[in-house]
Protein backbone atom coordinates (compact mmCIF):
# COMPACT_ATOMS: atom_id res chain seq x y z
CA UNK A 1 0.00 0.00 0.00
CA UNK A 2 1.39 3.51 -0.87
CA UNK A 3 2.15 5.98 1.93
CA UNK A 4 0.93 8.99 1.89
CA UNK A 5 3.13 12.11 1.96
CA UNK A 6 1.68 15.52 3.50
CA UNK A 7 3.88 18.09 1.57
CA UNK A 8 4.71 21.44 2.57
CA UNK A 9 1.96 23.49 1.37
CA UNK A 10 -0.96 20.81 2.30
CA UNK A 11 1.12 21.09 5.57
CA UNK A 12 0.64 24.87 6.06
CA UNK A 13 -3.27 24.16 5.16
CA UNK A 14 -3.74 21.71 7.87
CA UNK A 15 -2.76 23.68 10.29
CA UNK A 16 -4.46 26.59 9.27
CA UNK A 17 -7.68 24.79 9.04
CA UNK A 18 -6.98 22.98 12.50
CA UNK A 19 -6.55 26.70 14.14
CA UNK A 20 -9.48 28.14 12.32
CA UNK A 21 -11.81 25.07 13.42
CA UNK A 22 -10.51 25.28 17.11
CA UNK A 23 -10.69 28.82 17.72
CA UNK A 24 -14.21 29.06 16.20
CA UNK A 25 -15.78 25.42 17.70
CA UNK A 26 -13.57 23.83 19.87
CA UNK A 27 -10.50 21.45 20.34
CA UNK A 28 -13.28 18.74 19.74
CA UNK A 29 -14.37 19.38 16.76
CA UNK A 30 -11.10 20.61 15.45
CA UNK A 31 -9.79 17.17 16.04
CA UNK A 32 -12.69 15.64 14.53
CA UNK A 33 -12.26 17.59 11.37
CA UNK A 34 -8.68 17.12 11.00
CA UNK A 35 -8.55 13.51 11.89
CA UNK A 36 -11.26 12.80 9.13
CA UNK A 37 -9.28 14.50 6.51
CA UNK A 38 -6.61 12.01 7.50
CA UNK A 39 -8.99 8.87 7.22
CA UNK A 40 -9.68 10.32 3.83
CA UNK A 41 -6.05 10.47 2.87
CA UNK A 42 -5.64 7.09 3.81
CA UNK A 43 -8.48 6.16 1.30
CA UNK A 44 -7.47 7.75 -1.70
CA UNK A 45 -4.90 4.50 -2.48
CA UNK A 46 -8.05 2.28 -2.58
CA UNK A 47 -9.57 4.51 -4.28
CA UNK A 48 -12.66 4.85 -1.56
CA UNK A 49 -12.85 8.56 -2.29
CA UNK A 50 -14.10 9.21 -5.74
CA UNK A 51 -11.16 11.52 -7.38
CA UNK A 52 -11.68 13.43 -10.28
CA UNK A 53 -7.96 14.57 -12.52
CA UNK A 54 -7.19 18.00 -12.12
CA UNK A 55 -8.90 20.05 -14.90
CA UNK A 56 -5.92 20.74 -17.52
CA UNK A 57 -6.05 24.30 -17.18
CA UNK A 58 -4.17 24.32 -14.24
CA UNK A 59 -1.26 22.60 -16.07
CA UNK A 60 0.06 20.01 -13.78
CA UNK A 61 -1.13 16.22 -13.79
CA UNK A 62 -3.28 15.00 -10.44
CA UNK A 63 -6.54 14.41 -8.84
CA UNK A 64 -8.90 16.26 -6.43
CA UNK A 65 -11.56 15.35 -3.82
CA UNK A 66 -14.03 17.32 -1.54
CA UNK A 67 -14.08 16.53 2.10
CA UNK A 68 -17.22 18.19 3.32
CA UNK A 69 -16.07 22.43 2.51
CA UNK A 70 -12.99 21.31 1.53
CA UNK A 71 -10.79 20.32 -1.85
CA UNK A 72 -8.05 18.13 -1.36
CA UNK A 73 -5.68 18.42 -4.13
CA UNK A 74 -3.00 14.98 -4.16
CA UNK A 75 -1.06 13.43 -7.31
CA UNK A 76 0.49 9.73 -7.12
CA UNK A 77 4.77 10.43 -6.62
CA UNK A 78 7.93 9.01 -8.74
CA UNK A 79 7.99 6.27 -6.01
CA UNK A 80 4.12 4.83 -6.30
CA UNK A 81 3.26 7.19 -2.65
CA UNK A 82 0.24 9.72 -2.70
CA UNK A 83 1.50 13.39 -2.29
CA UNK A 84 -0.95 15.73 -0.74
CA UNK A 85 -0.26 18.78 -2.08
CA UNK A 86 -3.10 21.40 -0.86
CA UNK A 87 -6.23 21.56 0.54
CA UNK A 88 -8.55 24.75 0.11
CA UNK A 89 -11.21 25.63 1.20
CA UNK A 90 -14.54 25.87 -1.20
CA UNK A 91 -14.64 29.74 -1.15
CA UNK A 92 -10.59 30.16 -2.26
CA UNK A 93 -9.92 30.96 -5.58
CA UNK A 94 -9.67 27.54 -6.62
CA UNK A 95 -6.52 28.64 -9.56
CA UNK A 96 -5.20 31.00 -8.07
CA UNK A 97 -4.30 29.34 -4.55
CA UNK A 98 -3.31 26.18 -6.52
CA UNK A 99 -0.61 27.61 -8.31
CA UNK A 100 0.69 29.28 -5.46
CA UNK A 101 0.91 25.93 -3.55
CA UNK A 102 1.99 23.83 -6.92
CA UNK A 103 4.60 26.71 -7.23
CA UNK A 104 3.19 27.44 -10.91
Amino acid sequence: MAQIRIQEAASFRLDEIYRYTRDRWGDAQAERYITGLFQAFERIDTHAVASRPVPAEFGVQGYFFRYERHVVYWRRLANGDVGIVTILHERMHQIERFREDFGI
